[in-house]
């Protein structure tokens, strides 16, 4: 058995205090370790445009995200995809287990595990999550154009959520508990000046209801007592309801382990020192008065610094010998927040379709395919066809492995214009794409072409032969190409059909296809249906839509 890596640091997040102890940790040349159970970038990717963070006039949360994380692994450090489950932080020696069974060893821990968004918990919350409740903007926006929208909340989030929903709503309304807004005047401005968003304060949602969407909602004056009905718009199917009232840390596989207070933050000192020696906390996660991107990083920055001063004494007094190594070579950015800028999905197409830095940044992942692989395009003679003739033109100029092929579709498949990509022998391989895989979801398009041409993204064997052992299987995935969650989950299906010559996987871009949306009752991505199971919302790992391909056959 080979001997377990000792690391210098272990991070625990990969929000934007994870991501800045990393920075600082690898500047610092410490052996660091970041692990995240799920998107790098943390609840700043779900945020449309961040206002105020400094030297930055606005930028898009997942692409200021995407630059922190280049910065970091550009120090060597690097980032693994898993969730962290069991802690022994006592001793010298950190002890940390993960989903996956990995075991991690350190000198030095920060948890940087930030906070999820709070639920209200009023009758049918639960229920109509996916059908009309929502909790990410940049995610679930675009799929209630023309309708109206709530978004429930007064703080930071909700001010600026309400004024980015207005871009794609006919009208957004916000549900303020208070008299007013908790947030600055700026902020509170960018919703109340909007001649699209209108204000209800002392209000709260009772309940909502509906069959098989949201239809209607019951809200209550806490003031008066009054109670209003809204049902939902003549002609119109359904409407949205997003929450934003705050969050909860992420801490429970905590309890008992780290001081906590009454509502499960972790206690710190100045230095973001837990009451457990070399062991430490930053970000969201932590008590403190204000939550904002900025505080993050800097709670980030003093944790890393004073890991590094603990880590260096407990090295001298061991007598293990202090390596400085200033020649490490660059990490690998890890999941949808590659470094890869995100376009703007919603603008129309002028011009080049990749713009040149990205073309620089997709030539060197390109240099590592070992096969040619053929990118056909089934089209249906409507403008979305030739658009998507004209992307995959371009994308296969990339590089001499990659071919563009065009045919009109049989008469049999779905969901079109579609891209299939053909290993080089011209057999299918079982990714598609419905629609044209740009914003988000060029990262999953690279990865498919990786996964089929090139070495492939590296998993476990044991994974990989329960995905090679799994029966014929249909999965189709619908996204949002504004979606940060969605190219993992893409990505992870498209792995199993990379693997599996009897899967198929179909990323299904949702703003083309209403009539699959309506048959599935879709408001929500990404929106993962395998065979004619119900479909499952959000974020799933790869072991967890392997599972759920394996319980599918059981059935």
């Amino acid at each position: 058995m080979a001997e377990q890596h000792l690391y210098d640091l272990i991070i625990v997040g990969a929000g934007p205090a994870g991501l800045s102890a990393g920075l600082y940790a690898g500047r610092a040349t410490l052996d660091t370790l970041i692990i995240e159970g799920d998107t790098v970038g943390g609840q700043v990717t779900t945020t449309s445009v961040v206002y105020n963070y400094p030297a930055v006039e606005k930028i898009d949360g997942t692409q200021l995200m995407n630059q922190m994380q280049k910065q970091v692994t550009d120090f060597g450090v690097e980032i693994k995809h898993d969730a962290i489950q069991k802690f022994d932080l006592n001793g010298e020696i950190k002890k940390l287990k993960g989903k996956s069974g990995q075991d991690y060893h350190a000198r030095g821990v920060i948890i940087a595990t930030g906070a999820n968004p709070r639920k209200i918990g009023f009758p049918g919350e639960n229920e109509f999550r996916g059908r009309g409740i929502a909790y990410c903007s940049t995610c679930d926006g675009e799929l209630f154009t023309g309708l109206q929208v709530f978004v429930v909340g007064g703080g930071y989030a909700a001010a600026e959520e309400a004024d980015y929903l207005s871009r794609f709503a006919k009208h957004v309304t916000v549900i303020v508990r208070g008299d007013r807004f908790k947030c600055p005047v700026l902020t509170a401005k960018r919703a109340l000046d909007n001649p699209k968003v209108s204000v209800k304060y002392n209000t709260e949602v009772k309940r909502v209801d509906g069959d098989d969407y949201l239809t209607t909602a019951t809200f209550i004056n806490n003031k008066t007592g009054e109670e209003t009905v809204y049902h939902v718009d003549d002609g119109d199917q359904t409407f949205g309801m997003f929450i934003y009232i705050g969050t909860q840390p992420a801490t429970k596989a905590l309890t008992g382990i780290l001081n906590l207070d009454e509502r499960g933050y972790i206690k710190t000192d100045e230095n973001g020192q837990t009451n457990l020696a070399g062991v430490y906390a930053a970000g969201d996660v932590i008590q403190k008065n204000l939550r904002q991107i900025v505080t993050a990083a800097a709670d980030g920055a003093v944790a890393a610094t004073a890991a590094e001063r603990y880590i260096m004494l407990q090295k001298e007094k061991q007598g293990v010998p202090i390596h400085v190594n200033t020649d490490k070579k660059p990490a690998k950015p890890v999941g949808q927040t590659s470094n890869l800028d995100q376009q703007e999905a919603t603008a129309p197409h002028e011009g080049n379709w990749l713009p040149a830095e990205i073309d620089q940044q997709l030539k060197p992942i390109f240099a590592r395919l070992t096969n040619d692989i053929q990118l056909q395009v089934l089209t249906n003679g409507t403008d979305l066809s030739n658009q998507l003739v004209s992307f995959v033109d371009e994308f296969a100029s990339l590089d001499a492995h990659l071919h563009s092929v065009s045919k009109p579709a049989p008469a049999d498949v779905k969901y079109l214009p579609q891209l299939r990509l053909l290993d080089a022998d011209g057999n299918d391989t079982g990714l598609h794409y419905a629609g044209i895989p740009t914003g988000h979801e060029l990262n999953s398009l690279v990865l498919g072409v990786y996964n089929v041409a090139g070495p492939g993204q590296t998993i476990a064997p044991a994974l990989a032969e329960r995905i090679k052992q799994l029966p014929a299987t249909d999965i189709r995935i619908g996204v949002s190409l504004t979606c940060h969650f969605c190219p993992d989950v893409v990505a992870a299906c498209q792995r199993m059909a990379s693997l599996n010559p009897a899967i198929t996987a179909t990323m299904i871009d949702l703003q083309h296809f209403p009539e699959l949306r309506k048959e599935k009752k879709i408001m929500s991505v990404p929106a993962t249906m395998i065979g004619d199971d119900p479909v499952i919302f959000g974020s799933q790992s790869l072991e967890e839509l392997v599972t759920a391909v394996e319980k599918h056959h059981q059935k």
